[in-house]
């Protein structure tokens, strides 16, 4: 089992019509086949000094092995995704765990 957590930050400046259809760029990875599992998030109104509250949105992937993360970052709804919502990014960090 792979994780793939992606953390967005969005431009200071992005609009809420531009969050929604990002949210809905988000929301449309998860018909890509090789996705078994899948949760868009927000901060949590969390306040510990451990906690990062400061992203936009969460993305939290879950592929059966290697072989299918491989066929998600070629996918074209991901390659589609990223053409039009990149220029959003601030920010984006990965963590990737087996």
């Amino acid at each position: 089992m792979i994780a793939h957590h992606v953390l967005f930050w969005l431009k200071a400046d992005t609009t809420e019509d531009q969050k929604n259809a990002f949210r809905k760029g988000l929301e449309s990875l998860e018909n890509i086949e090789v996705v078994k599992t899948f949760h868009i998030g927000t901060p949590a109104p969390i306040e510990r000094a451990v906690v990062d509250t400061s992203y936009t949105f969460s993305l939290i992937l879950f592929f059966e092995d290697l072989a299918a993360h491989d066929v998600y970052q070629v996918h074209e709804i991901h390659k589609a995704f990223l053409d039009q919502f990149r220029v959003l990014f601030e920010k984006v960090t990965i963590y990737d765990a087996n």
